[in-house]
């Protein structure tokens, strides 16, 4: 096919479509226009690996640079679009209109940020999101420093377990009763409550932050119960708002993100969506994942449905978290669960499986890679084995996939 296919987002979904259009046989021109300066690359390791130093920045890269090339992919970055305009289907770019016959928005997320208001601005204060996010806030990772981390999700204690692996004291706020409240079941957050305790971080549950103190930079936070602590920096972690501000502008419909049918298709002719921006029809309702796994799977289903598939998206989510030596690997999609069934498992392994009524949900697995795929290959298959024979250590996971 010879259309022009522009895709605007360098992340993981835009790399994946564009990497899948080349392999399914799309021969015509491919343009993937990212804001950022560096090639696309893989954003999990940045708050693990590449923030303890133990990761270059290279062994982030998605593809190797001559990859694109090789692909006659015109790869534009820092280079972000300023318009798109459906009715002459155009991108700006810089002083440059792009002309398109497909394109595909993959523009990501941001991380919400402190409000200006309450010291949000001020120096010392970081976010964890890209590359240039966590170069800048590497320098203050010294041992014996204090960080302050706003937000109790994973990533907030992502970051807080290699600031205290690297001899910070480190103090977490959560407002809400219990850390990962929002993604996870009490048990979980007992887990990684006792987990980070171990690693002497503070943590403050039920607490919320007033305002951060400092004349231009931050030097302590006021908390919600007037308590006041020192910090030397402050890490902010309060979850992420899909980038749609060049889609609302063209005219394209939002419903929680970019709105897309199940073949990614957008309201506009010729526009389609996929990763943490999109979102795409779930059961009754909407669903938008902010996942690596989702970004891939969408945004492959995409590639194939610009070329004529007509595949419907059926998303089998999947997340994991690195903390301390905890691998946390996640199945499914736990929203509507009304019971946890505990599963020992060797070691310091264990998993916790979600159940609505007698259906399984989902699960969290510590460290206990066998439960996660056994879990993970039941809930895509639709299969829901009895709560009893889960929790029981005498039980052959395998036995129940048969």
């Amino acid at each position: 096919m010879t259309m022009h296919v522009v895709i605007v987002g360098a992340g993981q979904a835009g790399a994946a479509l564009a990497a899948k259009l080349r392999s399914l046989g799309h021969t015509g021109p491919l343009t993937m226009i990212g804001e950022e300066i560096a090639p696309p690359y893989q954003r999990p390791p940045l708050s693990k690996g590449y923030l303890m130093g133990e990761m270059a920045a290279e062994r982030l890269w998605l593809r190797a640079p001559e990859f694109w090339a090789d692909q006659r992919v015109d790869l534009r970055l820092g280079a972000p679009v300023t318009r798109l305009d459906t009715a002459t289907k155009t991108v700006n770019v810089g002083g440059e209109a792009i002309a398109y016959d497909a394109l595909a928005l993959t523009t990501g997320s941001s991380p919400r940020r402190l409000p200006a208001a309450i010291g949000g601005d001020m120096a010392g204060v970081y976010t964890v999101r890209g590359l240039a996010d966590v170069d800048a806030m590497r320098p203050e990772f010294q041992p014996g420093r204090r960080v302050v981390i706003i937000g109790g999700g994973y990533i907030g204690l992502e970051a807080a377990a290699v600031a205290a692996k690297l001899g910070l004291q480190v103090t977490v706020l959560e407002m809400a009763p219990r850390i990962l409240q929002r993604v996870a079941a009490p048990e979980t957050s007992d887990y990684f409550r006792a987990l980070h305790m171990a690693h002497g971080v503070t943590l403050l549950e039920s607490t919320g932050l007033e305002r951060l103190l400092g004349e231009g930079r931050v030097t302590g936070a006021r908390l919600s119960d007037g308590r006041e602590i020192a910090t030397d920096f402050v890490i902010v972690g309060v979850g992420i708002v899909p980038n749609t501000t060049l889609a609302e502008a063209a005219g394209i419909a939002l419903d929680n993100g970019i709105a897309t049918d199940a073949h990614g298709r957008t309201s506009a002719p010729d526009v389609w969506s996929a990763g943490d921006c999109a979102s795409f029809p779930w059961g009754a309702g909407r669903l938008r994942l902010e996942s690596v796994g989702n970004a891939i799977d969408q945004a492959e289903v995409v590639a194939a449905n610009m070329l004529g598939a007509e595949k419907p998206y059926l998303a089998a989510p999947w997340f994991w978290s690195d903390q301390y030596d905890c691998k946390l690997q996640i199945a499914g999609l736990n929203t509507g669960y009304d019971r946890i069934v505990t599963r020992p498992g060797d070691g310091n392994s264990v998993s916790f499986w979600y159940y609505q009524d007698d259906r399984l949900l989902a699960l969290d697995a510590m460290n206990d890679a066998r439960a996660y795929m056994v879990g993970k290959r039941l809930i895509e298959a639709g299969k829901s084995p009895a709560p009893g024979l889960v929790a029981d250590p005498a039980t052959d996971l395998k036995a129940l996939l048969r």
